[in-house]
């Protein structure tokens, strides 16, 4: 596993800060710009992290380190106009500070929202032992006081109105749990009614056999949106918007994590360094297109996330996705008459 960047490079430690680097935008092609404008509002369109040298030329004026645009990159990141979003995925690897979302909310403007993924220790049911196996069992899965004081209080205190969803995406739960959808969905329902009220919480998963008419309807009681999970592991995205069929309204979320037959690593070493589309998914475009334009035109809001191994590099991806959503959106116009 890749080393995670620190937030403050260096003073975590205890050694001395690393000093900030200014990070200039890239410029924006015209018709990028042009394609924003046509973006349906109620729509935030972004990538799972922001910490990549390889996005030079096209969110990046200039090569810089990956420390240096994890902590200095957003202001750029947020001027491109087709970002209004950014994950927020190394607070899986261990909880972030009040201190440290805050740092990322003073970064980005007004209409930006971050999609915050819950610790590792809330939705992993097994610790990981020291050679990469499976070790014991995790007393804090499902804890909803733990999820409270590790990621909930401070996500929200940091971020304010910054805070999108809070994502509780769990990795593939094993026999043991998914044996039983039933007794699963029914811990998982009480840790969602134990969490506070009032943020978006959504849940991701990577077990198809979970994804349930009794899922959705827990989801719905606990107040939870079902996040569109879009990785090997899981039906197409067609397949999961037909299972969303009788959820009810509400706003969309989607991640568009790994492209389809490959592994993470099998990705990273073929689309690395993240500076061009490799692999194109053209299906998995358009299905999100239409689930995307269907959401918006019921007057909910709708964010997705691409991350690089979608295709190999998540702004591109967002390019072709937007360009996908401004058509289907013209097309629905087009049909009912307007």
């Amino acid at each position: 596993m890749a080393r995670q960047l620190s937030l403050f490079e260096g003073s975590a430690r205890g050694g001395p800060a690393r000093r900030a680097v200014s990070v200039a935008a890239a410029e924006v092609p015209p018709e990028v710009r042009d394609l924003a404008r046509q973006l349906p509002r109620g729509l935030r369109l972004g990538a799972s992290s922001w910490h990549f040298p390889g996005w030079r030329g096209i969110v990046w004026a200039d090569a810089l380190l990956p420390a240096d645009l994890a902590r200095s990159g957003l202001p750029a990141y947020a001027q491109h106009p087709l970002l209004a979003a950014a994950g927020i995925d190394r607070s899986f690897q261990a909880p972030l500070t009040a201190r440290q979302y805050a740092f990322f909310a003073a970064q980005v403007p007004d209409r930006f929202r971050f999609v915050v993924r819950a610790p590792g220790t809330v939705t992993g049911p097994w610790h990981h032992a020291d050679d990469g196996g499976r070790g014991g069992p995790n007393a804090q899965f499902l804890d909803a006081a733990h999820a409270t004081r590790q990621f909930v209080d401070p996500a929200i205190e940091g971020l304010g109105t910054a805070a999108g969803a809070l994502l509780f995406q769990f990795p593939p739960l094993g026999r043991t749990l998914t044996r039983s959808p039933e007794r699963f969905i029914a811990r998982l329902h009480d840790f969602l009614e134990r969490l506070p009220r009032g943020p978006l919480y959504a849940v991701e998963m990577r077990d198809a056999r979970i994804i349930t008419r009794r899922f959705f309807a827990s989801l719905k009681d606990a107040g939870a949106r079902y996040c569109v999970g879009v990785h090997p592991r899981m039906p197409s995205v067609a397949a999961q918007a037909a299972a969303m069929s009788g959820f009810g309204p509400g706003p969309l979320l989607v991640r568009w994590s790994l492209r389809a037959g490959y592994s993470d690593e099998d990705a990273t070493a073929r689309f690395a360094p993240f500076d061009r589309l490799v692999d194109e998914d053209a299906a998995t475009r358009e299905s999100i297109a239409r689930l995307c334009t269907a959401t918006l035109a019921a007057g909910e809001e709708c964010t997705v996330i691409a991350g690089n191994k979608a295709e190999g590099s998540a702004p591109l991806t967002l390019v072709k996705l937007a360009q996908a959503i401004v058509a289907a959106t013209r097309e629905r116009r087009l049909a009912a008459g307007a």
